[in-house]
C-alpha cells in the first residue's frame, strides 16, 4: 500500500472539477430541502416542471437528456406528476411513437409557486456572495458552459 498523503501534486479539495461539483451539489441540495419540505416533490420532478414550463410538449427522453437524468428516474417523476394531476401525456404531434408531456393548470400553478421560491433562493445566494461576486460568478459560468459543451460535443 502506498502512502499518498505526502504527494503534493494532486489535492482533491483544490481540484477545480471537484470544487465545482461540490458547490453545485450544495446549492442544489439547499434549494431541494426547501421545495421538498413545502411541496413534497423530488429534484427530478422540480426539473421536469421547470423544463415543461419553459417549453411545454417535450418528451421524457428530451428532458432526460437536458437534465442528465436516467430513464428510470424520469419515468418515475413523470408517473408521480401525472398521478398528482400536474402533467398529462399526449401522443406526439411530430412523432407518434413518443409521448409529449404537458403541464396541467395545476402543474403550471405549482411551478409559479416554485419559481418564486427559486428566485428567493437565488437572492439568498446573491446576498451570501455579494452583488459583485455574484455578477463575476455569473459571467464566468456564462462564458465557461458553452465552451465545455462545445468541447464535449466536438462542434
Amino acid at each position: 500500500m502506498t502512502d499518498n498523503a505526502s504527494s503534493p501534486s494532486f489535492q482533491l479539495d483544490a481540484f477545480l472539477p471537484y470544487m465545482l461539483n461540490q458547490m453545485a451539489e450544495a446549492v442544489s441540495k439547499g434549494f431541494q430541502d426547501r421545495y421538498q419540505k413545502d411541496f413534497g416533490i423530488t429534484r427530478t420532478q422540480w426539473r421536469l416542471l421547470a423544463h415543461l414550463f419553459a417549453e411545454d410538449g417535450l418528451t421524457a427522453k428530451e428532458i432526460g437528456a437536458r437534465i442528465h437524468e436516467d430513464k428510470v428516474s424520469i419515468s418515475r417523476a413523470v408517473a408521480a406528476l401525472e398521478a398528482a394531476g400536474r402533467l398529462v401525456r399526449q401522443q406526439g404531434r411530430k412523432d407518434r411513437r413518443f409521448e409529449e408531456l404537458h403541464l396541467t393548470p395545476e402543474g403550471r400553478a405549482l411551478f409559479e409557486q416554485l419559481s418564486q421560491m427559486a428566485l428567493a433562493y437565488q437572492n439568498d445566494l446573491s446576498d451570501l456572495l455579494g452583488a459583485d461576486a455574484t455578477q463575476r460568478l455569473r459571467a464566468v459560468l456564462v462564458e465557461l458552459l458553452p465552451l465545455l459543451k462545445q468541447r464535449l460535443t466536438g462542434s
